[in-house]
């Protein structure tokens, strides 16, 4: 059985993101969630709702148990971009890109 929660257009760049999704992947629920917490990054907090979504997903609408369940993929997505000017020097602009993500953690139980 497969569970999956998604979260859109979280105000992180992907690339800082995918950093965090790359610890998280072939790991039991219980480490994820110990990785996710103990970690100190913006994108860390950001994707333990995600997972803390997917969790609570498998145990109340399929009656899975937390114990069982591994993370299977965890998938940063890109999102829209915002764009942004900033005035620079001799009265030109420059162009500030603010980057979302989109995240996707798929848990399976084995």
């Amino acid at each position: 059985m497969e569970v999956r929660a998604e979260t859109k257009n979280v105000r992180i760049a992907p690339e800082k993101a995918r950093h965090v999704s790359r610890l998280l992947q072939g790991r039991s629920v219980l480490e994820a969630l110990a990785i996710v917490d103990l970690s100190p990054r913006k994108a860390a907090r950001l994707m333990g709702k995600t997972l803390r979504s997917a969790i609570a997903n498998a145990e109340n609408n399929f009656d899975l148990d937390r114990k069982s369940l591994t993370v299977k993929t965890a998938v940063v997505g890109e999102g829209p971009t915002l764009k942004r000017f900033r005035p620079k020097a001799r009265g030109s602009a420059g162009r500030i890109r603010k980057r979302t993500s989109h995240f996707e953690i798929i848990l399976t139980d084995i």
